[in-house]
């Protein structure tokens, strides 16, 4: 990691956001002093990923309780729920946005009635152990799933699910790191993942950026690197999974999911506990962001389809447990039934 800009760091009361949309061209570090630029740069994302999301939205609570200048408490409430609310808006289908500002709400009762700079305190301690946890956490998801990662093995990913998508170490891409520390001779194939193009603006560099090699394919070269034997696996991540192990990840998942079935290929989903959303059946109940028409009718700002087309740009989809072989965690593997393997594993419902 050393060699790679940080995705997010705070320093003496400010957010600093590796800015994902300049990736690999520029590396641009966005200043975020306020709560509502952290809401924007999350809806444009300049961070992206579900952990990473979480944890910068855990930080724009804090700066969001910096702003308040008052010593009446009760005033501070009022503005942390505004607060909260605010970034609440910014991303629906990623869990750890609310997983991570809930966590934040429940830091901020244990001191009230204490004052106001005790919650200010609190608040900030809160986030510090979020980004902290999340690192050990994809850290043990890494070796946990490089158990499941055969010797020689090229594997397929999807999006980013990397540093980039966490606060460090990613979760997919903490399996790959883990089986090539471990030297068993890996190879990545990273789909370009359109119409953000996250595999070949983030996966690709992020892994060439750590000496891990890598293969850029388009997104409609899956099937053939599977016919052709080149994959022996699938990993992804993941920005919500409910209770019955359906998940929801990066528009084409689904797709590869298929594929690796029609193939004989095991697909993995790889992701933190915080993941989970045990308050949902199934993934019918996931709601499904829907992003702007120009992310699919440009490319940066070259217009590449006719004007006036009409867009559909659902941002996620959603697998089936039926196509998900495991799914790998910060406490082990899960396998189905999901439903009650991953409520054994969870062991409480996750707070939202």
């Amino acid at each position: 990691m050393s060699r790679r800009a940080k995705t997010l760091e705070w320093r003496e009361g400010v957010l600093y956001l590796l800015d994902q949309t300049r990736l690999p061209a520029e590396v641009k570090v966005v200043e975020c002093r306020t709560h509502q630029e952290v809401g924007e740069a999350i809806e444009r994302m300049v961070v992206r990923g579900a952990p990473a999301i979480g944890a910068a939205a855990a930080y724009g609570v804090v700066l969001g309780a910096w702003e308040f200048a008052g010593e009446d408490e009760e005033g501070l409430w009022r503005h942390l729920e505004a607060v909260l609310e605010r970034l609440r808006r910014t991303r629906p289908t990623a869990v750890n946005l609310f997983w991570a500002l809930e966590r934040m709400r429940r830091a901020a009762l244990n001191r009230r009635g204490q004052g106001v700079q005790a919650i200010k305190e609190e608040l900030e301690k809160e986030a510090h152990e979020i980004a902290r946890e999340d690192v050990e956490a994809n850290q043990r998801l890494g070796i946990h799933g490089a158990e499941l990662v055969p010797a020689g093995s090229g594997i397929l990913t999807h999006c980013n699910a990397g540093a980039l998508a966490t606060v460090d170490y990613g979760t997919a891409l903490a399996v790959v790191r883990e089986a090539h520390r471990q030297g068993k001779g890996i190879r990545v194939y990273a789909d370009e993942t359109r119409p953000f193009l996250q595999g070949a603006r983030l996966t690709a560099w992020e892994l060439q950026e750590d000496g891990i090699p890598v293969t850029l394919i388009v997104d409609g070269a899956a099937a053939y690197v599977m016919k052709k034997q080149l994959v022996q696996l699938v990993i992804v991540g993941a920005d919500r999974i409910a209770a019955n192990g359906d998940v929801a990840n990066k528009i084409g998942t689904y797709g590869l999911a298929i594929l690796a079935r029609e193939h004989g290929i095991p697909f993995y989903v790889a992701a933190p506990l915080s993941t989970v959303d045990l308050r949902l059946k199934s993934g019918e109940e996931i709601p499904i962001e829907e992003r702007s028409p120009r992310e699919v009718t440009h490319i940066f700002d070259y217009r590449v389809a006719p004007e006036g087309v009409g867009v559909l740009n659902p941002a996620f989809d959603v697998t089936p447990n039926r196509l998900v072989t495991a799914i790998i965690t910060d406490r082990g593997v899960v396998r189905p039934p999901y439903e009650e393997n991953l409520r054994r594993l969870v062991g409480f419902p996750v707070l939202m």
